[in-house]
């Protein structure tokens, strides 16, 4: 019984690793707010290493429609406007000396629909994993019984991966519904 608790326990640890990377990667799909998120797989080459835009400049936003970018060394500023412009987050660069704003346009119905979708993927790499690790945990399971482990238990093993599935299956439809409901509101 012990070691289905732990394969139970890493199932569930393995499980919100996959939400909160489900969280990280909808935070990076814009709703129409600016947020620091939007800008965070962007890199340049700073000194001969690819660098990550927050290491080389500091990012806020001033309102709900603008982000402000403010390289370190004032030098940067051309490339660090050249990795905006080439990242196709689809944001232009104003820049005037010494910082960098990005202006978000207000969402097109059609624009929102898209990215309404593009959520949707998301949400459904998502809960492919965290069905994968069902089915990893449901395997493991099923090994015990060849170590002397009693079928009942491995069978209870499994209703009980199947309710941690289901929980945090319903946890990723809330994530979408959220997410969803952000978008569409104008």
């Amino acid at each position: 019984m012990e070691e289905i608790e732990l394969f139970l326990d890493d199932a569930k640890d393995t499980m919100e690793k996959a939400i909160k990377h489900t969280q990280i990667e909808l935070s990076k799909i814009r709703a129409g707010k600016a947020s620091v998120a939007m800008l965070d797989g962007i890199q340049l080459d700073y000194y001969g290493s690819m660098t990550p835009l927050s290491g080389v400049a500091s990012i806020n936003t001033p309102d709900a429609r603008t982000i402000a970018v403010k390289p370190f060394e004032r030098k940067l500023i051309a490339d660090v406007e050249r990795a905006i412009r080439n990242s196709n987050v689809g944001l232009n660069p104003q820049n005037d000396g010494e910082t960098i704003r990005l202006n978000i346009p207000p969402l097109t119905e059609e624009r929102r629909r898209d990215l309404v979708k593009k959520v949707k993927g998301e949400i459904e790499v998502g809960k492919v994993n965290i069905r994968n690790i069902r089915k990893d945990t449901n395997d493991a399971l099923r090994k015990l019984t060849k170590e002397g482990v009693s079928e009942d238990a491995v069978k209870q093993g499994e209703e009980r991966a199947q309710k941690l599935t289901d929980t945090y299956i319903s946890r990723i439809d809330q994530l979408f519904a959220t997410k969803e409901t952000d978008i569409m509101s104008v």
